[in-house]
């Protein structure tokens, strides 16, 4: 019985790096407590308030905050999420666990309860890269292929591309949501993550998103959480103006082009145009 609890402990150090032993006595371990039932009741809970809240979402541009329903339709939210992703597309974004209220950020990663096989365990999410932006088919749905930096206990998990909708149904109703990614974690098979997130700031001008997230993981690593989660992307939602350009063909047409207004440099002169005499 002794040589099975060493074996245990050994166990639990080897995988989560020792982390565990921090938080919790050996009783604990090995008794295994985590509590399963428990966990899944609070995601699948916390994923049905998500899309029944009935928060107010806010929305800052120009350097001003403001509840969206006092002066904003929904379709100017998802045209407004569409130039913030399109803006970051192949870009990373920066994820933590953040204050409902003040929007700062607490942690440089959201965490999760896991149980790896046998194993109790946390997961960690601390960026999400965006591989690509199409607008959906359906009015105020946007279609993103994101891709979680997921670790636990130390490793890194290999995991495939989640493909997310988001749409804006209602002004004070935006998610995006998933339909389930596979992560592998252990050697016996994938586990599948699923995330709804439902989206109350809207920062265009920094290029901030906050909302209460619902994550839950099943399989033969599972485990899963809630809390508000902040997600950070590099550009804001306002695109840099391109410079006019003059056609290659114009600037190659050399003292002609300066006869017709435009220079050789290829940037276009409207005004002055040059007069021939007849």
């Amino acid at each position: 019985m002794l040589f099975k609890k060493l074996i245990l402990l050994a166990s639990v150090c080897g995988l989560c790096g020792c982390e565990y032993l921090r938080n919790h006595t050996a009783q604990d371990i090995f008794s295994l407590k985590f509590d399963d039932q428990k966990v899944e009741a609070q995601t699948v809970a916390a994923s049905t308030s998500l899309k029944d809240s009935k928060r107010q979402v806010v929305v800052c541009r120009s350097h001003q905050c403001a509840p969206a329903n006092l002066s904003m339709s929904k379709e100017y939210i998802y045209n407004s999420l569409l130039q913030l992703f399109d803006n970051n597309n192949y870009q990373k974004m920066l994820v933590c666990e953040a204050d409902s209220q003040s929007h700062i950020c607490l942690e440089n990663n959201i965490t999760l309860p896991l149980r790896v096989g046998a194993v109790p365990t946390n997961m960690y999410i601390d960026s999400i890269k965006i591989t690509d932006v199409i607008s959906g088919n359906q009015n105020n749905a946007l279609n993103l292929i994101l891709n979680y930096d997921i670790t636990y206990g130390g490793q890194t998990a290999e995991c495939s591309p989640a493909k997310s909708l988001l749409f804006a149904r209602q002004i004070n109703h935006v998610i995006m949501e998933d339909s389930g990614y596979n992560c592998k974690m252990t050697t016996i098979g994938m586990s599948n993550v699923k995330t709804v997130f439902a989206i109350d700031y809207i920062d265009l001008d920094y290029g901030y998103i906050g909302g209460l997230y619902s994550i839950g993981v099943s399989g033969p690593a599972f485990g899963g959480g809630s809390g508000y989660m902040l997600l950070r992307l590099p550009k804001n939602a306002h695109p840099l103006s391109p410079a006019l350009k003059a056609p290659q063909s114009f600037s190659k047409a050399g003292s002609q082009a300066k006869t017709a207004g435009a220079n050789t440099s290829g940037t276009v002169e409207v005004f002055p145009l040059s007069k021939s005499d007849n």
